[in-house]
């Protein structure tokens, strides 16, 4: 089985610098994905999030070792605004996952608060799919049904 997690958000470059010194000068913000690994109970897995976010906060390398499986990993897809990622594994595995958060990252916002673009919701897409060739059940309308996430449909007169 194949998991693929694409995460796309919008930036906003800051208003007075050019070029990059530093790497938190240029973004607005950053956003990452993590997904609960094997055998990580959910309690453990915030605290896992919760400590990995603080650590990108102070500028920090994450600590905690590598999940096995992930065709990029977890360093090298935390550069740029549109990161995607894709763990191969047995669906017993992939079962075991069962969470996925998108959490917060450094950027000039943090830096320069008289912006007053800390308050700002950070706008992000974030795609999941799951490829499993040899298995004829249909996944989506099981998962639909577990997440049972209400669309809202906006109409303009």
């Amino acid at each position: 089985m194949t998991l693929r997690v694409t995460l796309s958000y919008f930036i906003e470059p800051n208003p007075g610098e050019r070029g990059g010194i530093d790497k938190y000068a240029y973004q607005s913000h950053a956003l990452r994905f993590a997904v609960r690994r094997p055998l990580e109970t959910e309690a453990s897995f915030r605290g896992r999030i919760n400590a990995q976010a603080a650590a990108e906060e102070q500028g920090l390398p994450a600590a905690g070792g590598a999940d096995a499986g992930w065709t990029v990993g977890e360093r090298t897809r935390a550069r740029g605004s549109l990161v995607s990622d894709s763990w191969s594994g047995t669906a017993a595995a992939l079962a075991n996952r069962g969470q996925l958060a998108v959490f917060p990252a450094m950027g000039w916002w943090r830096n320069r608060p008289s912006h007053g673009r800390f308050e700002r919701a950070a706008r992000y897409s974030l795609v999941v799919s799951i490829e499993a060739p040899e298995i004829q059940q249909d996944l989506y309308a099981i998962v639909a049904q577990q997440i049972a996430v209400p669309v809202a449909i906006e109409t303009q007169v």
